[in-house]
């Protein structure tokens, strides 16, 4: 009987670890908006290599639906009134390290923002985008949680 409690608690164990592994804690994602070291630092980062085109209130640039006259989409808002919570912190992560062509694979994108991998960290990317995050409405930041959640369980399930 004991070794078979033993298993139960070794193997309940082993799930609630998968649990944390696959859905990354609370918000299911790379980010850490609610980690006061990482938003001072990600708002630093922000205000230096982000704000002149979104805004210094992440309000994006004027008619950013559109293409302006060279073919070129304004920067988009990263308040709520945008659409950067309707990605995953891990698609988030590659736009701005990588840029928006090569991290969605869209040979044909005209875009004015630059890949920050080799001017930015890792941990500095993570910060910025922490920091966007933690601005958002608390209902905003339960839907990205979630949508972290559904992605990382649709990639462990490619895998």
């Amino acid at each position: 009987m004991t070794g078979k409690l033993a298993l139960a608690l070794a193997l309940a164990a082993l799930v609630a670890v998968c649990v944390v592994l696959v859905f990354g804690g609370k918000s299911g994602g790379i980010l850490k908006p609610d980690d006061a070291g990482v938003i001072a630092r990600g708002e630093a980062v922000y205000v230096a290599h982000c704000a002149s085109c979104h805004g210094k209130n992440l309000e994006g640039q004027p008619g950013w639906k559109a293409q302006d006259k060279d073919g070129f989409l304004p920067a988009p808002p990263h308040d709520e009134s945008g659409h950067t919570w309707h990605h995953p912190d891990t698609l988030l992560f590659r736009i701005t390290k990588l840029g928006v062509a090569e991290a969605a694979n869209l040979t044909d994108y005209k875009t004015r923002m630059p890949a920050f991998g080799g001017l930015l960290t890792d941990a500095d990317i993570v910060a910025a985008l922490s920091y966007i995050k933690s601005r958002w409405p608390d209902d905003m930041r339960r839907r990205h949680d979630e949508l972290n959640r559904v992605f990382a369980r649709r990639e462990s399930s490619a895998r």
